[in-house]
């Protein structure tokens, strides 16, 4: 069995089939999904997505380029959204830097609550984090000063050197269809060497399709894909690596194997 770590089942390109998205995944073997929320908005419809689908678990979270309409969204906020059964993860959040779409102190201050609700609650953190590496780093070492919480960075895109750094500070690592892309060495290097205990894939669907999707609309079957590609990277079969993943997924993400 395969885990979609990561995927937008609400979003426009999905939604609108969203049950033969669900259909397609499971002939594709994909036997868990993790619908994540990007804007409060969104967090009743991603809820009730999971209450239709037993094998669809939910996120709660504000991503960075929406920060600056959200801060309203406080610590208490966040703990009465995260208090349902099928909400498992804290996130998306996390700095954005390249788009500058929300005033980065915002993002920061955002993140710093998120943070303050995982270690409570002990619900992972996922991680969004695009040319802010500095400051994702440094926000993480200070939080985890406090007491350590779980944390997965999604969608990695980031140097080897941040990839160590995060390993360093306990988190997890996850991959999506980037890695397939031939400009994308520096990640495939990444991949073929993130602990085998810390390694997660995912699609970000309906974003980033993976080869040989390219062009289309991503949707969580080509996680697949993603997995078969990154088995090939660590010189290990498909079979091996979904098992791997999944175990990984469950011990992070602890409440949806419960």
């Amino acid at each position: 069995m395969l885990v979609d770590s990561h995927c937008h089942l609400n979003y426009e390109g999905l939604v609108e089939e969203q049950d033969a998205v669900l259909d397609r995944a499971r002939e594709a073997g994909v036997g868990r999904f993790l619908n994540i929320s990007t804007r409060e908005s969104e967090w009743d419809d991603i809820v009730a997505t999971a209450e239709r689908n037993d094998d669809v678990f939910a996120s709660i979270g504000i991503h960075p380029h929406n920060a600056d309409e959200h801060q309203h969204v406080d610590e208490d906020r966040l703990r009465a959204a995260v208090d349902h059964p099928k909400v498992i993860g804290i996130g998306e959040t996390g700095l954005d830097y390249y788009y500058e779409h929300s005033d980065r102190e915002a993002q920061q201050r955002l993140f710093r609550r998120h943070i303050t609700v995982c270690r409570e609650t002990r619900l992972p953190l996922i991680i969004h984090t695009r040319d802010a590496e500095d400051d994702t780093l440094a926000i993480l070492r200070d939080e985890m000063e406090k007491g350590a919480f779980p944390a997965l960075i999604h969608c990695f895109t980031a140097s080897g050197e941040f990839g160590d750094a995060v390993l360093e500070l306990g988190l997890s690592i996850s991959i999506s269809g980037i890695v397939t892309f031939k400009n994308a060495k520096d990640l495939q290097e990444t991949a073929a060497r993130v602990p085998e205990d810390r390694l997660l894939v995912e699609t970000d669907s309906p974003f980033l399709a993976p080869v040989p999707h390219r062009g289309k609309t991503c949707e969580p079957a080509y996680v697949a894909d993603t997995a078969k590609f990154v088995a090939e990277l660590r010189d290990t079969d498909v079979e091996s690596l979904a098992a791997t993943t999944t175990r990984n997924f469950f011990e992070l993400f602890a409440k949806a194997a419960a």
